[in-house]
């Protein structure tokens, strides 16, 4: 299983960005997908996951209001769409996907994971 992470980038305080992941290879039964991300110096944290069937969805309630989640299962990927980006977004942003039934919020739950994309936001 490949998960490739996409649509990163430099963007100005206020602005929008939208994340993509695409998970290739064995793809069947990928039930949770989820983003985290990671800061400079700072440890990887949980940003939003979603069920299969897109009925469950979790933010970390630093971007509630502000990023959403979303997934398409007949293209096997999942996106972010960020609005109203911060300075404090500013991270490297990895997908991850599990075989898993219920939506987890912890990085130890999920078994595959991106390589990560770059956002940068300046003030």
């Amino acid at each position: 299983v490949q998960l490739q992470a996409s649509g990163g980038g430099l963007v100005q305080a206020g602005g929008s960005l939208r994340l993509s992941c695409a998970v290739s290879g064995r793809t069947f039964n990928m039930n949770v997908m989820g983003w985290f991300r990671q800061a400079p110096g700072k440890e990887r944290e949980f940003v939003a996951a979603i069920s299969w069937s897109s009925d469950s969805a979790y933010y970390a309630d630093s971007v509630k209001g502000r990023f959403t989640i979303s997934r398409d299962n007949a293209k096997n990927t999942v996106y972010l769409q960020m609005n109203s980006l911060k300075p404090e977004d500013t991270a490297v942003y990895y997908c991850a996907a599990d075989r898993n039934y219920q939506v987890y919020t912890v990085t130890w739950k999920y078994g595959y994971w991106g390589q990560g994309t770059q956002v940068t936001v300046s003030s």
